[in-house]
C-alpha cells in the first residue's frame, strides 16, 4: 500500500495552511511506524517565498523523534481508496506528525535526498519534488523516523511538504 502524508491536518472546509520554517533547522514532517519499514516512493515541498540566505531541505532517517504536532489517521492518505489503514504511529507527539517544536538529540542519520534553495537572481526555486526510481527507493527502518527538515538561516518562509511511502 502507498500512503501520502502532508505537513498539515487533513483539510475540510478551508485550504491547507503552510507551516513557518523558522530561522534554524526544523522538522516539517515526520513519519514513523513501529512495525513496518517505510519505503520512500516520492517527496517534495513548496515554499511561499525565498529565504534570506541559501536554505537546505533534507529528507533523512533519524534515530530520535522530533516533538511534533501529532497526525491522526485521517491525515495519512491511502492512495488506494479500497486499501487498508496505515500502520504509522499517530496520535503521539513523538510519532507521525508535523511542525516540530523540538528536534531531539539525534545521534545517527541517513540522508536520502537534499536540496538547496539558492537566492541569487535567476536561480529562484520555490518548489521541488522527486520520485525515486524503483531500485533506488530508500527504506526507513521500522522504529526509526523519516523526516523532512528545513534550514532557512536568516529568515523563515512558509512551507508545504509531503512524502509518499510504501509500508513493507
Amino acid at each position: 500500500m502507498t500512503y501520502k502524508v502532508f505537513n498539515f491536518a487533513m483539510p475540510t472546509t478551508a485550504a491547507p495552511a503552510a507551516v513557518a520554517t523558522g530561522t534554524t533547522i526544523k522538522t516539517m514532517l515526520q513519519l514513523t511506524s513501529a512495525t513496518k519499514n517505510l519505503q520512500v516512493v516520492s517527496w517534495g515541498y513548496t515554499l511561499s517565498g525565498l529565504p534570506g540566505a541559501v536554505g537546505t531541505i533534507e529528507l533523512l532517517q533519524t534515530d530520535v523523534a522530533a516533538t511534533v504536532t501529532a497526525h491522526v489517521a485521517a491525515g495519512i492518505i491511502n492512495l488506494d481508496p479500497g486499501g487498508t489503514t496505515s500502520s504509522m504511529t499517530v496520535g503521539s507527539t513523538t510519532g507521525t506528525g508535523y511542525t516540530a517544536s523540538a528536534e531531539g538529540a539525534i545521534t545517527t542519520t541517513r540522508t536520502f535526498d537534499v536540496d538547496q534553495i539558492p537566492t541569487a537572481s535567476g536561480l529562484v526555486q520555490l518548489d521541488y519534488d522527486y520520485q525515486f526510481v524503483f531500485d533506488e527507493r530508500p527504506v526507513c527502518a521500522a522504529g526509526k523516523f523519516l523526516r523532512v527538515r528545513a534550514t532557512t538561516p536568516t529568515s523563515g518562509v512558509n512551507m508545504i511538504c509531503w512524502a509518499a511511502v510504501n509500508e513493507i
